[in-house]
């Protein structure tokens, strides 16, 4: 039986990454871990000098240690709590097979060391700390995207049924793999498929997408191939508000255009801003 592991951190798309956990897991029969990962505590970092006397400083720094200590226990109570409803949210859409996981230290080694049986990697766009004013994404789903090796669902806000599939295609490497992974695994079967270029229309591009559609045809799809001019993000954030796909399926860290929308530097503008869930191959 497959794994997903599901990420949460008590943000409001907590509940998302669950509900959409829950779907993925109906769809591949899969076991579902929740995973909740408390970063490294930071020690005492206290400015001590000056003419605070030996004996203050010492009783300022068992003091400083107490309030760490009790701040890491609340942590603790905290993350088994996000949890617990976690796991009972999921446990409720008929999903039998959940288990926590609550970790202390950095998120990624921690996801490296939990995800070698996993099949997918659940995420919300936004964490506790993104600004949404500013649609700033979480810092955590940057680190993740660069590093794992598993596909990840960048699940949007909200959960709504997945009807309607966009796969943003370039022909490069991270693409065929997510076109062969569409085509071989339940996760999408029976949705409507549209596979998409943006650029020039060219015998080149036309060929790759007509290979890339015979290969989901394949697996059963039925499947429409697009090209269209224009920025990839721009176009593919007005097909997704048109209502033309309820998920984005892409590549990530391709030599081309596509490249730049996905995790460079900074987060970029498709991811956030297309409002439906978004699913990455590296």
């Amino acid at each position: 039986m497959s794994e997903l592991i599901a990420l949460v951190d008590g943000s409001t798309y907590s509940e998302s990454v669950c509900d959409h956990a829950a779907w993925a897991a109906t769809r591949l029969s899969s076991s579902v871990t929740v995973a909740h990962i408390l970063g490294h505590r930071q020690g005492v970092k206290a400015d001590l000098s000056g003419n605070i006397g030996l004996g203050a400083r010492t009783a300022l720094l068992e003091e400083l240690a107490e309030l760490d200590k009790a701040k890491a226990r609340l942590a603790q109570k905290r993350g088994r709590a996000i949890l617990e409803d976690a796991k009972a949210r999921i446990e409720a859409q008929r999903v039998d097979l959940v288990e926590t996981r609550l970790r202390n230290g950095d998120l990624v080694e921690t996801l490296h060391e939990m995800e070698e049986n996993a099949e997918l990697v659940l995420i919300g766009k936004r964490g506790e700390a993104a600004d949404f004013a500013k649609l700033h994404l979480g810092s955590n789903l940057e680190r993740v995207a660069r590093s794992t090796k598993k596909p990840i669902l960048v699940c949007s806000r909200n959960f709504r049924p997945i009807k309607r599939v966009l796969i943003a295609f370039d022909g490069g490497a991270s693409a065929m793999k997510a076109v062969e992974y569409v085509a071989r695994s339940p996760l999408l079967a029976g949705r409507a498929m549209t596979v998409l270029s943006v650029g020039n229309d060219t015998p080149d591009v036309r060929r790759k997408l007509e290979g890339a559609a015979a290969l989901l045809s394949g697996g059963g799809f039925e499947v429409e191939i697009d090209i269209l001019p224009g920025q990839a993000d721009e176009v593919i954030s007005k097909r997704v508000t048109a209502g033309d796909a309820d998920l984005v399926v892409m590549g990530a860290f391709n030599h081309t255009r596509i490249r730049s929308l996905i995790i460079g530097s900074t987060t970029t503008e498709l991811v956030r801003s297309c409002q439906v869930p978004i699913l990455l191959f590296r």
